[in-house]
């Protein structure tokens, strides 16, 4: 594997992404019935932010005041973790996001593929006291999915971020996963973040995808650049499978002021619409 996420930690997309896994399974634990949180391509959940990338993402953020709840919550727990760790540089990523939002009731199946990163990702998750409650699988998060699903829980947010080296390729697999996910647990919450590069990729892709699915689907689009312009990253998209009650309308609050702190020029933009 080519990719290492660590250059990119805490980049705009980064906290695009996080905000939006946050904002989710607070929705969830709404409820005082347990679930899982199942992620596909965990990464080494800790990171040392050191790139140029991070101070246009989370450094720009943590230096804002917020207004939306959800915002102030995903600052608040950057915050703390570092805190805690005694690492003003320190990053957490979304496994240890989601897992120290678990309740005693709640579990998470965390999967990642590349041995290096999963024995880090262990010992992030021993260094916070999280493992008691959390099962990391070592694979390929594609292939390995469909044996957590159905939860015995019956209710539950598949988590799938893949690298995308190979954005044909991935794009065709995040289908298939999420057509297996909802084959196996038609009402799981299902969030699949994608990037954007390139509106002649991405377009058709997604209305392939949605032209496939049955059940309410929403996506969450926030981008930095022109869609089309010749950069690594234009911007960062979430789908969202299934979504809990009034996520999508709470986007409509957060995503834009988001895009208010994080705006690099006037080419920006987001998108809040339905996929089906």
């Amino acid at each position: 594997m080519k990719y290492r996420h660590a250059f990119h930690a805490g980049n705009f997309a980064d906290v695009h992404k996080h905000v939006t896994l946050l904002a989710l399974l607070a929705a969830l634990a709404r409820k005082e019935k347990g679930f899982l949180y199942l992620e596909t391509h965990s990464g080494r959940g800790a990171y040392e932010l050191a790139s140029g990338e991070s101070a246009g993402g989370i450094g720009k953020l943590a230096r804002s005041t917020c207004v939306a709840d959800e915002l102030r919550t995903y600052a608040q727990r950057v915050s703390s973790y570092r805190t805690e760790t005694h690492n003003s540089h320190a990053y957490p990523g979304s496994p240890l996001l989601a897992c120290r939002e678990l309740r005693q009731q709640d579990r998470a199946v965390l999967i990642e593929q590349a041995p290096a990163e999963a024995g880090a990702l262990e010992r992030s998750l021993e260094a916070v006291s999280l493992s008691a409650r959390v099962r990391i699988e070592r694979g390929d998060g594609f292939e390995l999915l469909r044996a957590s699903l159905p939860p015995a829980e019956r209710r539950g947010l598949t988590f799938i971020d893949p690298p995308y080296e190979e954005t044909h390729e991935d794009f065709a697999r995040v289908s298939a996963a999420i057509a297996e996910a909802l084959r196996r647990f038609a009402t799981g919450v299902i969030a699949a973040w994608y990037p954007i590069k390139d509106d002649r990729l991405t377009g058709p892709w997604l209305a392939a995808l949605g032209r496939t699915l049955e059940c309410e689907a929403f996506l969450g689009e926030l981008w930095l650049y022109p869609r089309d312009a010749r950069v690594a990253l234009n911007g960062s998209g979430v789908l969202v499978v299934n979504p809990p009650y009034r996520i999508a309308q709470r986007m409509q609050e957060w995503l834009p002021e988001l895009l208010k702190i994080l705006q690099a020029g006037p080419d920006g933009g987001v998108s809040i619409r339905r996929l089906r």
